[in-house]
């Protein structure tokens, strides 16, 4: 593993996982020049990805996912569940259906191909420290298919339907229980059955993909 940089509490903390050294050592390059951003790790692969997440707990990871040992997805995947308040964006210069459903359902909360803008890139850097999700047109397009193709094969219940919304606007199952007047036992049923038909691993995947759908 590479050295990190010095660390500024108050700057966007970034690990950037690329096996490509040239790629990797550009992207940190520009990262470096932001004020507001410290490229404070740089990983090699998969496996160095998720050893610095666990011992430098960035703010955001740059994950490419064609990588040696370990890769993006599958690091993705084990970090978004470890250590959630770390946000994943995918950079990549693959963009086929499959991965790409498979990287956002593996938890990354943006994902952006390797042709995007140095502003583009950036300002998606930036929404995630809000606590938003990015996604291109074009990716967001081939999500949006997966998930109606999934959902067209298992179609959910009016009440389904009705729980899937107030999660969408960030209700917890205790609210939807007191608005819908049912047991908070048997919301959490509900929200079960409707990932199990989603295909969705979590609720915030479930929160992003469905209000993109609608």
């Amino acid at each position: 593993m590479l050295p990190e940089s010095p660390n500024h509490q108050s700057a966007i903390r970034i690990v950037i996982a690329e096996d490509q050294a040239l790629v990797r050592r550009g992207a940190a390059l520009l990262l470096s020049m932001e004020p507001d951003m410290e490229v404070v790790g740089q990983a090699r692969n998969g496996v160095e990805a998720v050893e610095l997440a666990q011992t430098l707990r960035p703010d955001v990871i740059l994950m490419d996912l064609h990588m040696p040992l370990k890769g993006g997805v599958a690091a993705t995947r084990e970090i978004t569940r470890v250590h959630p308040s770390c946000q994943v964006l995918v950079l990549t210069t693959l963009n086929d259906d499959e991965t790409v459903f498979e990287a956002v359902r593996a938890g990354a909360q943006a994902y952006l191909l390797k042709d995007a803008s140095e502003d583009e890139l950036l300002e998606t850097i930036r929404a995630l420290r809000r606590g938003e999700s990015r996604l291109t047109p074009q990716i967001a397009r081939k999500v949006m298919d997966q998930f109606r193709r999934l959902a067209a094969s298992e179609p959910l219940s009016d009440k389904e339907e009705k729980i899937l919304q107030l999660i969408c606007e960030g209700m917890m199952n205790r609210e939807i229980a007191s608005n819908l007047s049912l047991a908070e036992g048997t919301v959490k049923n509900y929200v079960s059955r409707i990932m199990a038909k989603l295909h969705a691993n979590t609720r915030t995947e479930l929160a992003v993909l469905s209000s993109r759908w609608k």
